[in-house]
């Protein structure tokens, strides 16, 4: 790491991360809350976990903080956020972080452990394309050990309530506008902040070259599945359970369990 980023203040984008994502998610803690209590329950308070598509490690910190005994392997592709998980975890030989794509049918081969008895993710898989999601969750199976658990927390609206979903939406948009004419930061103004700052300007404009820039629109090509295509999926990967234990109206968390 060179002098530079060193000498960054992690904390604070990890914690600006935070707050922009719950412009999106005013429920994101109460999903991570119920999330490591599943983890607790089925595998207890010492996990080993594989963070996947960690961003800069929201799950690896709260975990972390609930089991001091725990350990956690982050993947992720995106260089900026890997850059504020790394400085966030900087001497916390607890953590390891892996850059890999997980469209990449060999990315299990850079994990540091075979198995793990937690595989954890959070609104991240949506990005992907409903055949990828499918290939990804075998292979998720591939590295849950035993009696191991794995839990997705994501997008995964139902079809079949087409009104509720409107109104939530409309109900959303209209707190999400409250919220940023109070000055809360939306995806676009967030990677516009730190495209401007020294220290992450290097990563970010590798993750725009990666991604896209988020200012000229989404650039997601996924398939936002309900939570019954999600465990259907997982017991079709040679997952022996699965089920949705956590929802809203617009979201919910499928948890498998081998």
């Amino acid at each position: 790491m060179t002098d530079t980023l060193a000498a960054a203040d992690w904390q604070a984008w990890q914690r600006s991360w935070d707050r922009q994502q719950e412009w999106y998610l005013p429920d994101r803690e109460e999903r991570f809350r119920a999330m490591l209590d599943a983890v607790e329950a089925l595998v207890g308070p010492e996990p080993r976990i594989l963070d996947l598509a960690c961003g800069t490690g929201s799950i690896s910190d709260r975990a972390l903080r609930r089991f001091p005994g725990a350990t956690s392997t982050g993947v992720d592709l995106d260089p900026a956020l890997l850059a504020i998980a790394r400085g966030h975890f900087a001497g916390d030989g607890r953590v390891t972080f892996v850059s890999v794509d997980l469209r990449d049918p060999g990315w299990t081969g850079r994990l540091p452990h075979p198995t793990y008895d937690a595989v954890l993710t959070a609104t991240a898989l949506h990005w992907l394309r409903s055949d990828e999601l499918r290939a990804l969750y075998g292979q998720v199976a591939g590295v849950v050990r035993d009696g191991g658990v794995f839990l997705n927390a994501d997008h995964m609206p139902d079809p079949d309530t087409p009104r509720l979903n409107d109104a939530d939406r409309a109900y959303r948009k209209e707190r999400q506008a409250r919220a940023k004419a109070e000055g809360a930061q939306d995806w676009v103004d967030w990677w516009g902040a730190a495209a401007a700052d020294p220290v992450l300007a290097g990563p970010v404009a590798e993750r725009f070259t990666i991604f896209g820039d988020p200012a000229d629109g989404d650039h997601a090509d996924g398939e936002v599945q309900p939570a019954g295509w999600h465990a259907d999926a997982l017991r079709e990967a040679g997952f022996a359970e699965a089920r949705p234990v956590w929802c809203s109206v617009s979201d919910a968390m499928v948890l498998g369990l081998k």
